[in-house]
């Protein structure tokens, strides 16, 4: 290691790297994760994902609620349950690929709790 660099950890997703703090290396988050186990750190990810879902889901909900007339958006009996699933869809892919950012802040909060909560022997 040269002199002056700082050994980071990484986590498995670029969207959760230690660089995530307005471009800059974040060295609480990454003295965290050399705390925290690689088993709960993958949950804490999946965690803040489905977290940013639910969020995209109920504001593709919102966004597509007062559509009417034909096409894929139209009036018919099964459009509500069908757009459902179809938001539900969409919110679940632009999560996985990276989201709106909120899944970072939550997988950020997660680690620095859980590495608060871990007593180093």
């Amino acid at each position: 290691m040269q002199a002056g660099t700082v050994n980071t950890a990484r986590v498995a997703s670029s969207a959760f790297s230690v660089e995530s703090r307005n471009g800059r290396p974040d060295f609480d988050l990454a003295a965290a994760l050399q705390k925290v186990p690689p088993k709960q750190q993958a949950k804490a990810q999946k965690i803040a994902t489905d977290f940013e879902a639910m969020f995209l889901n109920s504001m593709f909900s919102q966004m597509t609620s007062g559509l009417k007339g034909e096409g894929p958006f139209g009036d018919t009996p099964g459009t509500g349950v069908w757009r459902s699933m179809l938001t539900e869809q969409y919110s679940k892919n632009f999560a996985n690929a990276g989201g709106v950012g909120i899944a970072t802040d939550v997988y950020r909060t997660l680690i620095m709790q859980q590495a608060k909560t871990i007593r180093t022997a």
